[in-house]
């Protein structure tokens, strides 16, 4: 095992954070993460780094599973893998594509953990589609006392400990459902107008397997659509030319001023589902990190008030955006996930590195989009206010007291979940 004292402050992928600690753990067996969690006081677990918020930092240590030993166990009988909790999914899905299995959802990002991902609620894209938590059916913890755990699907508490912020134990391994593997396609449509997608936007999202709006809100058109049709589910879906907007000739990007040959094969090629889902390859860093990020999820039903909502902020959000994404996902029943119970609209922001010029918009954004029920997602940036958060989960209560057993003195908590889980400020 070996413990970091780096001489420069830790800070998340993007920058935007420094962690309150210079104490990284690296355990390298779960006896080491049992013995740390044991003896330590304040202590957090850092996946890939890859969120904005401040959810994963720590005044006592932060813990890295990344270098615990690996794992992906496959087991055909139950269509189901065990997988090391901090994997990247872009690992993951190469050795289960090879054996001939598949998720059911990616997100953007190959590069996260799979730990990480799942304890933010970190999603995919579809309206059949859950977040990437929901294909979780089992998990293996170590709990304050350094007790290690098994929690499976059906368990009593199991739906309230899938989502749980880092907060009641340190997960070591997930077992996630697996599907026989599958191809897709992906092809991409340049300007579809504003005023046609308002029409349709329910159906454009629903119209492929996994859909993707892209817009930089300079125009009065979505600069580029994604449409990821699975190959068993029939022909392509659209023409040549899609409510006013056309198949793009090229390799395209979702994030302006990016290179195109980071992201995914499009020009409908099929490829195997792990090469397609996500938006960028693994083998590409897609951007330098030089961006905030902010999300709400939103109920489906209310897609197009928040588009409208949206496009009377076109003004003030063109100039301190990189670009915006809409998507689906479908509802879970995981009682902090940002898609509990509800099929939703997912509103994703790609911000210039400039927080006090963002920090206004997003207070202008949750204006308009809390009277339609948003959810800010856990690892963005956002700034509601603890009781309109809680407000939005109906197990909300059922899960601060599955926090408070497994977690009594809080040895797993931090300014973060204090504030956002307990309703606790400084």
């Amino acid at each position: 095992m070996a413990t970091v004292f780096p001489a420069q402050p830790l800070t998340n992928w993007a920058g935007n954070i420094e962690f309150s600690t210079r104490t990284l753990h690296r355990p390298t067996s779960v006896d080491e993460v049992q013995e740390l969690v044991a003896a330590g006081d304040r202590l957090r677990v850092l996946g890939t780094g890859h969120s904005f918020s401040t959810v994963a930092d720590s005044t006592g240590a932060l813990l890295t599973v990344a270098d615990l030993p690996r794992r992906i166990e496959i087991d055909p009988d139950r269509r189901a893998v065990t997988v090391s909790a901090g994997t990247r999914f872009g690992e993951l899905t190469q050795e289960l594509d090879q054996a001939g299995w598949a998720l059911h959802n990616l997100g953007s990002l190959p590069h996260i953990s799979v730990g990480g991902a799942v304890a933010t609620g970190t999603h995919g894209s579809g309206v059949t589609n859950g977040t990437l938590a929901s294909a979780v059916n089992a998990l293996e913890l170590v709990t304050p006392s350094g007790e290690l755990v098994r929690l499976a699907r059906g368990d009593e508490g199991f739906d309230g400990s899938v989502v749980a912020l880092g907060s009641i134990g340190v997960v070591t391994a997930l077992g996630l459902d697996l599907q026989p593997s599958y191809e897709v396609e992906q092809r991409v449509y340049d300007r579809m107008w504003l005023s046609a997608l308002r029409v349709n936007l329910r159906e454009v999202l629903a119209s492929a397997y996994s859909v993707s709006i892209f817009l930089t809100w300079r125009r009065a058109f979505a600069d580029q659509v994604w449409v990821k049709h699975r190959t068993d589910a029939g022909p392509w879906p659209h023409g040549r030319d899609w409510l006013g907007a056309t198949l793009a000739p090229s390799q395209r990007n979702p994030v302006p001023g990016q290179d195109p040959g980071y992201a995914t094969q499009q020009g409908g090629v099929p490829g195997p589902w792990n090469a397609r889902l996500p938006h960028f390859r693994l083998e590409f860093t897609p951007s330098a990190g030089d961006e905030l990020q902010t999300e709400y999820l939103l109920p489906i039903e209310n897609a197009v008030p928040a588009l409208d909502v949206l496009t009377g902020l076109a003004d003030r959000l063109g100039p301190v955006l990189h670009v915006s994404e809409i998507r689906t996902v479908a509802a879970d029943e995981l009682w902090l996930s940002e898609a509990y119970q509800q099929d939703s609209i997912a509103l994703h922001f790609t911000w210039h590195p400039d927080p006090a010029a963002v920090a206004p918009v997003v207070r202008a954004l949750e204006e308009g989009l809390a009277p339609l029920g948003a959810r800010p997602h856990w690892g963005k940036v956002f700034g509601m206010e603890p009781a309109a958060v809680a407000a939005r989960y109906p197990r909300f209560a059922d899960a601060q007291r599955l926090i408070r057993g497994y977690d009594p003195e809080g040895k797993f908590r931090n300014v973060f979940t204090e504030r956002y889980l307990f309703g606790v400020d400084d």
